[in-house]
C-alpha cells in the first residue's frame, strides 16, 4: 500500500497549490517533496544502512532547495508564508 495516495496528493496540492489540478505550482511541488522527505527520514531512522534511500533523500532535499531558491527570488512573500506553513526553517 503506497504511503502517498491520490487523495492525499490532491489534498496537498489543494492546500498549497490552489486546486488539485494545479500540480505544476511551485508551492505544491515543495509541499509534496517535504511530505516525501519526512516519510523517507522516518524510514531511515529504523533502517540506518539503507544507503540507496539515503541517496534518494539527499537528491530530494537538493531539489526542494532549488525550488525554494527559485520561489524566494520570484515571490518573497509566498516563500515566507510557505516556509511558515511547512515549518521548514527554525
Amino acid at each position: 500500500m503506497p504511503y502517498l495516495t491520490i487523495e492525499k496528493k490532491a489534498n496537498i496540492f489543494t492546500t498549497y497549490g490552489g486546486k488539485a489540478s494545479n500540480t505544476g505550482s511551485i508551492e505544491g511541488q515543495i509541499a509534496l517533496l517535504t511530505e516525501r522527505i519526512n516519510h523517507i527520514s522516518n524510514h531511515l531512522k529504523g533502517n540506518k544502512k539503507d544507503f540507496s534511500s539515503q541517496r534518494g533523500l539527499m537528491m530530494m532535499v537538493g531539489q526542494r532547495k532549488r525550488l525554494l531558491t527559485y520561489l524566494s527570488k520570484h515571490d518573497l512573500t509566498g516563500y515566507r508564508s510557505l516556509i511558515e506553513k511547512l515549518g521548514l526553517r527554525k
